[in-house]
């Protein structure tokens, strides 16, 4: 019954759309790219100019097609921060038209920081685009320009902590988010266990972060999905730049393969802390690892004037040892194959193979021990997309995905102990998916679509019966290649916007989310060890259904915009761990979880400064996280670990004058809920803990005060350099990070709270050039 109403809702799509066309229309298409660097500009919009609802919007790379009625027209192409550029076009036949946009100079004493998207006409809720300058100018932690960090002053947005790359999405847990790097999925975006993310923000074009209302090609995780595109690479002329900070350096090269036809990227980082260690004359510490690296790579090339071939790989490393004694290190791969096809005038095709790879070595040589522990988990990804653009009014998206994931746990190998290894794991993840963008009418614009996913988990490895209490009843086998189970579950999605004049407009959206692998962790923050499992016939696939409300306003001009969201989350499935499980061996895990359901609930409000001397950002959210899960708490509802009720963040970037930049981030939030003891007992001699409601106190609140300043040193038309002074934590407040329980030496009946703090003032200095 589901694959026919599926059948239908897509058949009745594709008809609908086909019918509103008529005759006597002609269809303009092409690209939409940078007049410099040649690269594509995704979003640019082409509209006729006394009738600004006929238009088109390019997509994630640079095509448009817009059909209208035979006669002349006066076409207007619009980018953020570009020049708009006025096309006079006949339309009597198919017109093919490629348009370059050149940027504009940022005037003198004034800075521009805009969405790239237009939040109050568009029908995509719970959307935030941040722009790479934007970025490059908020002061971070060591002076690194940072995408996760940046995203974590949004509203709805949550840092997991200090110094940690992790994040909480409308209350979500950190593993509920999805990232994308060039289609592939990135499954640990940290360096150096969270001080910074996988993302050098010198090789990005455009970073999109979806808050659990994704469109229908997005897909695998409740929460948000953030799509991170890399650039191209310049098709004109060739450019080097890079930086020198204190503890990193970065290079990035790009240029034209065949001027206009083709480019290249190659994007390098990497630490030196390591180098330092080797002057100690302590042998221990002169032969340790502390590092990591990263390179992005990127090729295109363009075969003919429909076709378009896409290389792109990251791959990324870090590296952490003491000596020859301890080791630990952990990296990701990925890689993307992409084919462009423009199939006619209204219809673009995009084909994507992608691998994704992320594994992690422990390392032990002491006491007569020598052991390894190895995870990894990859994906293998066959995508097709075909998108059409109808007429005006529809553009409708449908395709196929294909997804094949083999986990290996956490086997432990060596001399000196007993090896335990299991087989790997396999599973085969398939969606299908239709979408349409709809001009309802002048005032109404809706997005809708439905995603059908399924999940079968293959034999060759043990699988188990539990008895009510948890324990293993059975053991299970099934042969390698064998469907064990398979999940079936339709997501469908919508999403509207109603203009209530020409600034202002409401709108409304639900999406149910699917998410079949889960991340294991027994930590408050993220960690490279952490195990990667799957949903299997105990663990059933998580379930998110998100309705949501919100109204933007653009204000003076469109030099500020106004938003407010809010939002509820019904979640199935969720996982918590029973009391006392150690999550992180290597027996099996089903009988260490339990299950059961969570709701999440706020308000989010944004106000932001687009344009002027001084622009930013004030973001609000109130919230709350909760789980009930029978076994735990009593079986009533409490907090999740990413319950936070108030976050606050403040952003202004202001610019002096031409040589001077300055800017600043402020941010409060509540302390995460946590478990603490609530009283002791001794047993031998030796004091026990003792716990009662899961995650029932508080941490600290959390505040900090961050500093930054750029001075343009040189600006030709050949070359250019700056410098940048930061300082992370201006006041010097002692956030906490963990907090520990032990005996207090004067008094062994009474208990002390032990806080440690990761960083207190860390300035940071670095320079930045570009030839």
């Amino acid at each position: 019954m589901n694959k026919n109403i599926q059948a239908i809702v897509s058949i009745a799509l594709i008809f609908f759309c086909f019918n509103a066309s008529a005759q006597n229309k002609y269809t303009i298409s092409g690209s939409i790219k940078d007049k410099k660097t040649g690269e594509a500009l995704i979003g640019a919009t082409i509209k006729v100019a006394d009738k600004p609802l006929l238009g088109a919007a390019s997509n994630e790379y640079g095509f448009y097609s817009l059909t209208l009625p035979a006669g002349n027209y006066k076409l207007l192409v619009n980018y953020v921060s570009y020049k708009e550029q006025e096309l006079s076009v006949t339309l009597d036949k198919k017109t093919t038209l490629d348009i370059s946009l050149e940027s504009e100079e940022t005037q003198l004493n004034e800075v521009t920081v805009r969405s790239k998207a237009n939040n109050i006409t568009s029908a995509q809720m719970g959307m935030d685009k941040l722009d790479i300058k934007e970025i490059n100018m908020i002061p971070v932690l060591f002076g690194e320009k940072d995408v996760l960090k940046t995203i974590q002053l949004l509203p709805g947005v949550e840092s997991v902590g200090d110094g940690s790359s992790g994040f909480y999405v409308r209350g979500g847990a950190a593993d509920q988010n999805m990232i994308l790097l060039d289609e592939a999925v990135v499954y640990n975006p940290s360096h150096l266990l969270g001080f910074f993310s996988t993302f050098n923000s010198d090789a990005i074009k455009d970073v999109t972060l979806y808050k659990g209302t994704a469109p229908a090609q997005y897909g695998g995780r409740l929460s948000s999905v953030l799509d991170v595109k890399m650039n191209d690479g310049n098709y004109q002329d060739y450019h080097v730049s890079g930086g020198i900070g204190l503890i990193s350096s970065k290079l990035n090269i790009e240029g034209p393969i065949v001027k206009d036809e083709g480019s290249f990227l190659i994007s390098a980082r990497r630490t030196y802390a390591d180098v330092f260690l080797k002057l100690s004359k302590d042998t221990t510490i002169n032969k340790s690892r502390l590092y990591f690296y990263d390179l992005n790579t990127k090729l295109n090339y363009k075969l003919s004037k429909k076709d378009r071939l896409y290389l792109s790989g990251y791959f990324g490393q870090d590296d952490l040892g003491l000596a020859n004694l301890f080791g630990l290190s952990w990296g990701n791969a990925t890689g993307t194959l992409r084919w462009n096809h423009i199939v006619s005038d209204k219809l673009f095709s995009n084909t994507s193979l992608i691998l994704s790879d992320y594994s992690y070595n422990i390392n032990v040589n002491n006491a007569g021990i020598s052991a390894t522990i190895h995870s990894e988990i990859r994906d293998w990804n066959l995508k097709e997309e075909l998108e059409l653009f109808a007429n005006p009014n529809n553009s409708i998206r449908f395709g196929v995905a294909s997804i094949y994931h083999t986990i290996t746990p956490g086997n432990i190998t060596g001399s000196g102990i007993i090896n335990s290894t299991q087989p790997d794991k396999h599973t085969w993840e398939n969606a299908v998916y239709v979408s349409n963008s709809w001009k309802a009418s002048s005032k109404l614009n809706i997005d809708y679509g439905i995603r059908l996913s399924t999940f079968s988990i293959m034999g060759g490895s043990n699988f188990y019966d539990l008895n009510t209490d948890g324990s293993i009843k059975d053991t299970l086998h099934y042969g390698s290649g064998q469907v064990v189970k398979t999940y079936v579950i339709p997501e469908p999605r919508i999403s509207g916007s109603y203009m209530l004049n020409e600034v202002s407009s409401l709108k409304a959206g639900y999406a149910r989310n699917t998410q079949y692998l889960h991340l294991i962790s027994n930590s408050t923050t993220s960690n490279p060890t952490d195990k990667w499992i799957s949903s299997n016939n105990i663990i059933k696939p998580g379930i998110a259904d998100q309705l949501s409300l919100g109204y933007f306003r653009s204000l003076k001009d469109d030099r500020f915009e106004f938003s407010a969201e809010t939002y509820y989350k019904y979640m199935q499935n969720q996982i918590d761990y029973r009391d006392g499980a150690n999550v992180l061996d290597n027996n099996a895990i089903e009988p260490k979880l339990l299950f059961g359901m969570g709701r999440a609930y706020g308000l989010e409000f944004l106000l932001k400064k687009k344009t002027g001397k001084i622009t930013g950002w004030v973001s609000y959210t109130l919230a709350r996280s909760e789980l009930q899960i029978p076994g735990i708490n009593n079986n009533i509802w409490y907090p999740a670990r990413q319950d936070r009720t108030h976050d606050l963040s403040v952003v202004g970037i202001y610019q002096l004058n031409k040589k001077w930049t300055v800017s600043a981030d402020f941010v409060f939030y509540t302390g995460n809920a946590v478990s603490f003891p609530s009283g002791k007992y001794e047993i031998n001699g030796y004091p026990v803990f003792y716990y009662t409601e899961r995650n029932g106190y508080r941490m600290p609140a959390y505040n900090r005060l961050d500093l930054s300043a750029t001075k343009q040193l040189r600006h030709r038309k050949r070359f250019s350099s700056e410098l940048t002074f930061s300082l992370y934590n201006a006041y010097g407040h002692q956030n906490p990070f963990v907090i520990t329980f032990k005996d207090d030496p004067n008094d062994p009946n009474k208990t002390q709270a032990v806080q440690t703090s990761l960083f207190r003032w860390v300035p940071s200095i670095s320079y930045n050039f570009k030839f």
